[in-house]
């Protein structure tokens, strides 16, 4: 009789651990990504010269935030700064800088149209509505860069969640505002 048991104690101790992962909580990922820029130009060619003194417009050669925000706490301590940048080549990146969070299972980077609400009113909001999922968490420290499709409207998707998808929760978001 005590062999079953042993054997189903052990089956729902393996099943728990593959489903809550708890070594996470004690393991750090630090991702260090620089500021991203865009693909470098293509090589000047020669041109006749010019009988005006009229000088080309310089392009930008540096990101313009479009946006910004700082995280706030949810279901675990989140801090962290985060901006949308939109390079030179006009491609849009979300930049996230100075993350600190807890490790979890399956953590995504989403933006939503969901407010931000402190506290653990704001956990379970993000997949109420419009969401677009930009990639895994890739570390839970330090700064890190994401490709923004090119049809993303930040009007209506004015937040970011760093979103568990296991659980359904966000371990912290923040509200983008205009530059």
């Amino acid at each position: 009789m005590l062999v079953p048991v042993l054997v189903g104690g052990a089956a729902v101790a393996v099943a728990a651990l593959a489903v809550f992962q708890p070594w996470r909580l004690f393991v750090d990922v630090e991702v260090v990504e620089a500021l991203p820029t865009s693909a470098a130009s293509a090589p000047p060619t020669a041109t006749a010269p010019s009988t005006t003194s009229a000088e080309p417009s310089p392009q930008p050669t540096a990101p313009v935030v479009l946006a910004t925000g700082r995280f706030v706490t949810h279901e675990h301590p989140t801090t962290g700064t985060v901006r949308v940048l939109e390079l030179p080549d006009g491609s849009r990146v979300l930049r996230i800088e100075g993350l600190d969070t807890t490790n979890g299972p399956d953590l995504r980077v989403w933006l939503s149209d969901q407010p931000v609400l402190e506290g653990r009113d704001g956990w379970f909001v993000f997949d109420d509505g419009a969401y677009v999922e930009l990639g895994e968490l890739k570390g839970n420290r330090g700064d890190q860069n994401y490709a923004l499709p090119a049809d993303v409207d930040l009007d209506a998707l004015s937040s970011v969640s760093i979103w568990c998808a296991r659980f359904s929760v966000s371990f912290g978001a923040a509200s983008l505002a205009a530059a």
